[in-house]
């Protein structure tokens, strides 16, 4: 696997939050963030099941710029 580090959340201490990163060998945008909770995770599962291999995460507004650089990254992997 050959992980790319995105960034981290910008508003934190650096340790334990919400960080992008892109998988150049699988394709796929990496993301580590807070674990929806209860009620969170009751109304994600109105739409439909959450299978166990999948997680429900929560991510601050303030990180839309790291996501789009991840998806910028992700793009000029040319895979679409």
């Amino acid at each position: 696997m050959t992980l790319r580090f995105i960034a981290k959340d910008p508003n934190t201490n650096g340790t334990q939050c919400p960080t992008a990163w892109v998988d150049d060998e699988a394709k796929e945008i990496v993301i580590q963030g807070w674990k929806a909770g209860q009620t969170l995770l009751a109304e994600c599962l109105e739409t439909g099941p959450v299978p166990e291999s999948e997680a429900v995460v929560r991510l601050p507004i303030r990180m839309v710029p790291v996501l789009r650089e991840a998806c910028d990254v992700a793009d000029r992997l040319g895979v679409h």
